[in-house]
Formats: C-alpha cells, sequence, structure tokens
C-alpha cells in the first residue's frame, strides 16, 4: 500500500467511509460496488478516533456477505463420500449411513460428479469418480458396504481426496465429506499428521466437511480437519439422524455461492496487525493473509483484526485496506471485493472517548465468549475443572450470547449443559458452537 495514500484529505472524493457501524451509511463507495458481486464486504472501526500522540490499540471487523439472491443455475458439484465402516458401525448405523448415501444420490443431478471411499483397516474406492446418472447402480455399490475392523481416517482421507482432484475441471464446486464414529486406530494416527494432509488438499481446491457419529470419534481432530480446510462439522447424536445430516450438508453445499475465499489485510503506514482472532494469518509485507470458509448464499462471515497505531500527524488515515477474493461458484471467476477502514488522529482526548463503536464491541465480546467457551471445553476434556465449574462458565457464556442475539449458539450451550446434568458429555456439541462462532456467521 503505498504511504502516500494512507492519509484521506477533507475534500477526497474518493473517501465516505469514516468509521462506524455496519449500516449503509458507513460503507465506502468500493464496498457498495462490491454490493453488486456475489459477495459484499464492509469494514468497521472499534472508535472512530485515535490519539496522535501516542502508541494505541484498535480493532477493525472486516464482515463479509453473500448474496442471498439466487444468481443464476448453481455449479456442479465435484463430491466424494468418505465412510467410516470399521467394525463399531454394525447394525443400525450402517444401515442408516447407507440410507443416507441414497438420499445424496436422488438429490444429485446427471452433470453432478460422486465418488465413494470406504476405509477400515486400509481405504478402499467403492466407487470411482463418475457422473450421477444410473442411480440405481451407484446404490447397489453402497450396499455392498460391509462392517470390517479398525479406522485407517488417514488413508480414508488421501484416498477420498486423490479422487476429488481427478476430476480435471476447474467448473466444479469441489467437497469431501467423511463421516466417522471412531479415534483413527490404524494407519497414520497423528494429529498433526491427518490435519497437514487436510491443509495441503484445500492448497488444490478440496474442502473437507466432517461428521462425527456417536460418543467415541475425536471432536477436536475432526473439527480442526472441518476449520483447516474451511468446511462444515457436524456432531450426530443418533443412528437415525445420518440422513437428515447428509441431506443438510448437500443442500448447504448446493447452495455455495463462493469458493476459496481469502482475506487479505494490507497494512498502512504506522500500524501493525497484532492479530486475527481465531485465525492462523499468514504475514507477509505489510499484510495478513487468512482463509475464510466456503459461503453458501445468504450468509454473513466476520473477522476481527487487532491493529497496533503508532503516533503520526493528526487527521483522517486509511488505517488497513481489507481484499477478500473468492471463486465465484455461479460464474466461475475469480473475483475480489475491497473495503478501507479509516480513523481520524487527534489530540482531543473527548473525540476518542465519544468515538466507541458499540457494534464493533460486541463482535469483540462474542469472539472472547469463543475463547472463554474453549477454554472450558479444554478444562472438561482434561478433567481440570468440575462438572459445576463447567456449568456456572457455560451459563455466564450463554447469556451472553443471548445478549447478543446468537440465539442459536445459546441454544447450543444450554444443550451442553443439559448433558452434563443428565451425566453425558458435551464437548461434541460445543466444539460445533465455537467453530460457528470462531467464523463469526451470522
Amino acid at each position: 500500500m503505498d504511504d502516500k495514500t494512507n492519509m484521506i484529505f477533507p475534500d477526497d472524493p474518493n473517501m465516505t467511509q469514516m468509521a462506524g457501524g455496519f449500516g449503509a451509511q458507513d460503507i465506502d463507495r468500493t464496498s457498495m460496488a462490491s454490493s453488486m458481486k456475489t459477495i459484499s464486504l464492509e469494514c468497521a472501526v472499534e472508535n472512530s478516533h485515535a490519539m496522535a500522540t501516542q502508541n494505541s490499540r484498535s480493532h477493525v471487523v472486516a464482515r463479509v456477505t453473500a448474496s442471498g439472491v439466487a444468481m443464476g443455475a448453481r455449479m456442479p458439484v465435484n463430491l466424494c463420500l468418505i465412510l467410516d465402516h470399521s467394525g463399531s458401525m454394525e447394525g443400525p448405523p450402517i444401515d442408516y449411513m447407507k440410507s443416507a448415501c441414497g438420499y445424496v444420490v436422488d438429490i444429485l443431478e446427471p452433470n453432478d460428479i460422486l465418488s465413494i471411499v470406504a476405509f477400515s483397516d486400509n481405504a478402499q474406492v467403492l466407487m470411482p469418480a463418475r457422473r450421477v446418472v444410473n442411480k440405481a447402480l451407484i446404490k447397489e455399490h453402497i450396499n455392498r458396504l460391509e462392517v470390517a475392523n479398525t479406522t485407517n481416517l488417514y488413508d480414508g482421507l488421501a484416498l477420498g481426496a486423490s479422487q476429488v482432484a481427478s476430476v480435471q475441471s476447474q467448473g466444479y464446486v469441489n467437497r469431501a465429506l467423511v463421516f466417522t464414529d471412531g479415534e483413527p486406530t490404524a494407519g497414520n494416527k497423528d494429529f498433526g499428521a491427518i490435519v497437514g494432509q487436510v491443509v495441503e488438499q484445500k492448497s488444490r481446491g478440496i474442502t473437507f466437511t466432517a461428521l462425527g457419529f456417536g460418543s467415541e470419534y475425536n471432536e477436536e481432530l475432526l473439527a480442526a480437519i472441518a476449520k483447516r480446510s474451511g468446511g462444515n462439522y457436524y456432531y450426530i447424536t443418533r443412528p437415525e439422524l445420518i440422513p437428515e445430516i447428509f441431506r443438510k450438508e448437500l443442500e448447504t453445499l448446493m447452495m455455495t455461492v463462493a469458493r476459496n475465499v481469502r482475506m487479505r489485510v494490507n497494512m498502512s503506514r504506522w500500524v501493525q496487525v497484532r492479530q486475527i482472532y481465531n485465525k492462523l494469518p499468514v504475514f507477509g509485507h505489510r499484510s495478513a493473509e487468512v482463509t475464510l470458509s466456503d459461503m453458501e448464499r445468504g450468509e454473513t462471515q466476520s473477522a476481527i483484526v487487532e491493529i497496533g497505531l503508532d503516533p503520526r500527524p493528526g487527521g483522517k488515515y486509511r488505517v488497513v485496506k481489507v481484499d477478500v477474493g473468492y471463486d465465484d461458484s455461479v460464474t466461475g471467476r475469480t473475483e475480489t471485493v475491497s473495503a478501507d477502514a479509516v480513523i481520524e488522529f487527534t489530540t482531543d482526548p473527548k473525540l476518542v472517548a465519544s468515538g466507541v463503536n458499540q457494534m464493533v464491541m460486541r463482535e469483540i465480546e462474542v469472539a472472547e465468549a469463543s475463547k472463554s467457551l474453549e477454554r472450558t471445553v479444554m478444562g472438561m476434556r482434561t478433567q481440570q475443572i468440575s462438572s459445576a465449574d463447567a456449568v456456572r462458565e457455560l451459563e455466564r457464556t450463554r447469556m451472553l450470547l443471548l445478549d447478543q442475539g446468537k440465539t442459536m449458539q445459546a441454544q447450543d450451550i444450554q444443550n451442553a449443559i443439559d448433558d452434563i446434568h443428565g451425566g453425558a458429555a458435551a464437548e461434541k456439541t460445543l466444539m460445533g458452537t465455537i467453530m460457528n462462532l470462531d467464523r463469526g456467521k451470522g
């Protein structure tokens, strides 16, 4: 970013967003233009003013919104079902899983591509990638699946990704859906290696959705698979719910309007990015970049950027420029939208005191609630906090989320509290809540 463009002069016709909330009056011309695209972007700062004479910190909230309007025919999907058929799946679980796969086949269309990989002691291709034309034959492949022994998740993920990658076309929404009910017990069982493989596949445009069934799977591992690849995470409590969750994920996939979403924060002079909440940024020269999850129609995600501000002469300055790049799932084109965050530097502490943006402060509170929730889950998992203490912490977080209008996440926490009172584990439910909060989904 050119240092000469940092300061915004009062008569600059290109900058109308001075700071503030997410209302129409706060969107600069760049983000207004972006609203004509599939994705729009808005930036808001924690405070419209900062002291010019001292170091300070502030926060910028970047809110990314996908259009809620259907803008044309959806792109076809290139989907691989990666299915656990270890011994613990015997009985109703594998029967419902087969039914769920049959629902997927029914919903897909001839332009879509489906492959099926099964894993137990090792991984095997049950059906190679092919167009969904002969649905009866595909269901025969699924129904021939029988339970085996152990759980080789690593090889299942690798083989599934290779089937998705075998389709040499940019014209598809690429997704691998992995379903498992247990910990990895065969093959490469290392947490870092499994997640690292997913990250590598994400760099090739493949997203993983993780579905965990029952009480024995590793929710931390499955959540990491989903989070690091931009996919979704589901906890399925009962076998009869398996088909419904498969259907829900497929409908989400078919509503995907933006893939490979990347946010780049460009720092102006005298500005440093200290952190991007709940993200793992890659830092460049005066920039920080993070990957966001794929977006479905009408979805909103937000990212909170904490910045450090050095002293400077008084006046209005662009402190960061945010660019969001994505692959449009309708047109197939790669697009970019941009927005600026602007702060006025002053020597008047009264202006700073009066410039706080309460909407941004609420976003920060939600992000802190996610961190608190993660600490509570870790304490429960390691038995470092009692059930009574966990309930008290969860209740505080639930009330905060209710105050911020996060009713769905608050209900998830209430369900977890009920589980604890009933003697059941709550970590698997809470892991999905943490993921949604981390993504700033609205």
